[in-house]
């Protein structure tokens, strides 16, 4: 059976419906809808979206059975209508306008009008006696044609019709008489026929078959081509085309157009909302020739038809149970619906719309959470830019953490430090950050860097804070050395205003007014029905006691990543850690030259002996100093340690925290800055030159490949004793005040069987030493965190030994791509431009090779430990995909920043509504 390629819709009854919207595309499926619903609908028919495919696919040719399907529908309407195509004495005009099955208001083209030409012209005079609308609608119906199918520019026509007015010495469209639209028609075909070479059709056919083909290739318009890519829509076969009977809201002051919600999409109030205009059509509103009324006048101008679009708009939202955005024409005291669709609205309006429509019994809770966008709520829980405030934007980069910001420009943390104690506010400006930046990102009310990318560091410790922060904006030329940065041309100085939003990636000039956030009692509500439903966990990466409690306000269930690190830079510990570093290398290496010289010194003769004997005894001597240093260092900043998992355990009373032991490379934490080197020489009492020899030396090509993570602790085990003592004694102090806590020791960047047996072997021992002497006993676990490919592919082994993994998917991808994170935003965003990625795979897990590892490293661990507790603790936590994804293959929890907890649930409860029983557990 061959395909129907035409639906028609009128006088009561249609061949479509809403749930066809698929093939009819959302417009074309509720014109369907509303029509069987008895509702006012302008009869019509709809060109299917399979018909848009095979235009493409078939070198922009039609079916063969379209053109015979076309004039069919049309003879039927025309039989409907008792008017004709083309008729001079009853002529039909029709709109042409297009409609996808998702939303893409204002993308695609329209043309209305059609039909017209100079004999049609002089029957709609005889027929209504209104010579005026009749060359009014000409003039619309030639500056929408020669635009959205010839492609000449809308701007020519305005600019005729901007001088006709003045020539008149009148300042609105509707006050031009007939003889100056008469004007104004003949101007239109000349500059058309200028433009295309060929004069205005007069033939209404060929006016139809251009308009259709011209609506089919709106769908590869650039703008509808972006807005795609923005709302990652996707599978559509392409844009449905309705061609519909004219009804005119130009005829005069008994004829009105507008537009309207059926509550407020700013608000979500129950109140009815929109706007219309007399003696106007559609386009008149959109495109704010003319300042519409409040929809409320319409019941003083046609109370009558107020009534009954009140009446029709209720009908729609109940059927529909869903917010409506409605178009509306009225011809001469009779109203017409034009178009109904699901209302766009903003997050604060979706979760009131959403909460109330379950008290009002219109949907059930289920309904209610499938209806957010998780990703719309960070408008709710970050300052937003006031979108009445002037903006002059001058660079866009990555909108790598959400929330706006505005204040003194400054390039240093030092600064940001300084400029914050006298009470100014600073966006810290780097070409990228490093941890010892950390202070000053702690102060700013935002982060700018010009490399880096999604989950560069910047963005994730940002994310951490709730920090404003756009990333890889490559525009900015930053010099250090004068203090500026310059784009486009301007020169930004230190202590210059500048505004970023970390919600679009723009880079303003100045101050830009904000607008803070305010959570309601609904947000509230959403979220418990979200915890009824959802199976996951939600888990918090936080450091600090303060993103602990924002978190667990905002419903986070324990902390899935504490970094160790991030501790080492606050105050007065910064230069202990130094102190460890420089001193670390020369204790290792003197450490095993000692050892070397004793195994020697065993199998020595006397002769030798006696030479061996004195190096080892001048190798002990020289160990002393850096020791020294080194285990002085350790003491000190053991109490520091404790005191901060004292304060996070207590904040967490009875939720698990999961801490990972030290992380990154040392170099990291040493200082870069001449002035900084200098600073931690003269407090080591050591040359300057000592200090540039010792960070050179730390110094590494690969550093995410180097030494670090576990490597660290191997070899410098005191370091992880240092920390595990102070947990474990942090763990004893809390309990015996009454928190209770649950510690999960995390040993990073595991990639063999061995090295996790050994590093477990001293945790076990140093916590069993403190428990002993505190006479506590804690419960306590050991894990690790699953971030090397082949660490997944042996998962297996290390659960032999491994109580919980969690998933560091920043790394993981990092080292299953063999791409930088730090680096990926002066190519990905190609790739995915050609279609070489999908997304960008640092803020949304790639499932098909990341994943793939993820899944694999669940099935072969839980296979040697079936009570193995896994998470996922990289960035991608937070994202809604990533965690349907972690539902379905069978996670305990996902851990993400503090401002993405609310997401994360949200998120959650969706992914087990969308597949109640996890891949794992079938």
């Amino acid at each position: 059976m061959s395909p129907k390629y035409v639906y028609f819709f009128g006088n009561g009854s249609a061949d479509g419906r809403t749930d066809m919207k698929h093939l009819l595309g959302g417009k074309g499926a509720n014109l369907a809808e509303m029509t069987n619903l008895g509702i006012p609908v302008p009869p019509g028919f709809t060109i299917t979206t399979e018909v848009c495919d095979a235009y493409y696919k078939n070198n922009q040719q039609y079916p063969e059975k379209l053109a015979g399907e076309i004039t069919n529908n049309l003879s039927r309407l025309e039989k409907l209508m008792g008017a004709k195509l083309g008729d001079p004495e009853n002529p039909l005009l029709v709109s042409v306008r297009s409609g996808a099955a998702a939303s893409m208001p204002g993308m695609m083209d329209t043309v209305l009008n059609l039909g017209l030409n100079p004999d049609a012209v002089k029957g709609i005079i005889r027929k209504t006696s209104n010579e005026r609308f009749a060359w009014d609608a000409y003039r619309r119906f030639i500056a929408m044609f020669g635009d959205v199918a010839m492609g000449v520019e809308r701007h020519e026509f305005e600019e005729i019709l901007e001088k006709c007015k003045k020539k008149a010495r009148v300042k609105s469209d509707t006050e031009l008489a007939a003889e100056h639209l008469k004007c104004v028609v003949d101007e239109f075909k000349a500059i058309y026929k200028k433009r295309t070479r060929e004069p205005f059709p007069d033939d209404p056919k060929a006016q139809l078959d251009k308009a259709i083909k011209a609506v089919f290739a709106s769908w590869n318009n650039p703008r509808a081509i972006k807005y795609r890519q923005l709302y990652d829509i996707k599978g559509l076969l392409g844009t449905a085309v309705n061609v519909q009977a004219m009804v005119f809201g130009n005829m005069g002051n008994h004829s009105a157009t507008g537009v309207c919600f059926t509550r407020n999409p700013s608000t979500g109030e129950n109140k009815f909302y929109g706007e219309f205009l007399i003696n106007a059509q559609g386009e008149d509103v959109v495109a704010g020739i003319r300042t519409p009324e409040p929809i409320e006048n319409l019941e003083k101008e046609m109370p009558a038809v107020y009534k009954e679009l009140v009446q029709y708009k209720n009908i729609l939202e109940n059927h529909f149970k869903d917010v409506q955005d409605i178009e509306f024409t009225i011809q001469e005291n009779r109203l017409f619906m034009l178009q109904t669709r699901t209302g766009k609205r903003t997050a604060r309006a979706a979760v009131k719309i959403a909460v109330d429509m379950v008290k009002e019994g219109l949907i059930d809770k289920k309904t209610a959470i499938s209806r957010i966008d998780p990703g719309q709520l960070d408008q709710l829980l970050h300052p937003m830019f006031d979108p009445r405030a002037k903006r002059v934007v001058v660079a866009v980069g990555l909108p790598a953490s959400p929330g706006a910001a505005t204040g003194r420009v400054v390039f240093s943390a030092e600064d940001a430090e300084k400029f914050v104690e006298k009470k100014e506010k600073v966006i810290l400006v780097r070409k990228e950050t490093s941890p010892e930046d950390i202070g000053g990102m702690h102060v700013s009310q935002g982060i700018l860097t010009t490399r880096g990318g999604m989950t560069s560091h910047a963005a994730v410790v940002a994310r951490g804070m709730g920090k404003c922060c756009v990333a890889g904006c490559g525009l900015l030329n930053i010099d250090y050395k004068n203090q500026n940065f310059k784009v486009n041309g301007r020169v930004v100085k230190k202590g210059d205003y500048i505004s970023i939003d970390g919600s679009s990636g723009e880079v303003m000039l100045g101050q830009v007014d904000t607008i803070e956030p305010r959570l309601s009692g609904d947000f509230a509500t959403l979220m418990e029905w979200a915890n009824e439903i959802r199976n996951l966990k939600i888990r918090t990466n936080a450091d600090t006691p303060e993103d602990a409690k924002r978190a667990r306000e905002l419903g986070a269930e324990g902390i899935g990543l504490c970094r160790t690190e991030h501790m080492f830079f606050g105050e007065n510990r910064i230069d202990f850690v130094r102190q460890m570093i420089l001193a670390a290398p020369d204790v290792k290496n003197l450490k095993i030259k000692i050892s070397h010289l004793e195994n020697e010194l065993a199998k020595a003769t006397n002769d030798k002996a006696a030479v061996l004997r004195k190096e080892l005894a001048q190798a002990k001597t020289e160990l002393k100093e850096p020791l020294n240093l080194y285990t002085s260092a350790l003491k000190k900043l053991l109490p520091i340690q404790r005191c901060d998992f004292e304060k996070i355990f207590k904040v967490m009373d009875g939720l698990p925290v999961t801490v990972r032991l030290l992380d990154p490379p040392l170099h990291e934490f040493l200082p870069q800055e001449e002035a900084s080197q200098k600073d931690i020489a003269k407090k080591m009492k050591i040359g300057l030159k000592e200090v540039l020899e010792k960070v050179t030396a730390l110094h590494e090509l690969n550093p995410m490949l180097g030494h670090r993570g576990c490597r660290l602790g191997i070899t410098y085990p005191e370091i992880y004793d240092m920390q595990v003592q102070a947990i474990i004694e942090a763990a004893c102090n809390m309990k015996k005040k009454g928190i209770v806590v649950y510690p999960e020791i995390m040993l990073p960047i595991i990639s063999t069987e061995k090295e996790f047996s050994a590093l477990k072997d001293n945790v076990l021992r140093i916590a069993n030493d403190v428990m002993q002497k505190k006479g506590i006993q804690v419960e306590y676990m050991v894990g690790t965190m699953i971030e090397l490919p082949r660490a997944a592919l042996i998962a297996d082994k290390i659960a032999k030994h491994a109580e919980f993994f969690s998933f560091g998917t920043n790394d993981l991808t990092q080292m299953t791509f063999g791409f930088s994170r730090d680096d990926v935003s002066s190519f990905v965003p190609y790739y995915i431009e050609k279609g070489i990625l999908e997304k960008d795979p640092f803020q949304v897990l790639d499932l098909e090779g990341a994943g793939q590892l993820v899944e694999i490293g669940i099935k072969k661990g839980r296979s040697t430990r079936p009570d193995l507790k896994v998470g996922i603790c990289g960035e991608h936590g937070g994202d809604p995909q990533t965690i349907a994804f972690c539902h379905t293959i069978g996670m305990n929890y996902v851990s993400c920043s503090p401002f993405r907890v609310p997401i994360a649930r949200l998120a959650a409860a969706q992914a087990t509504l969308q597949q109640p029983v996890s891949r794992a557990t079938v």
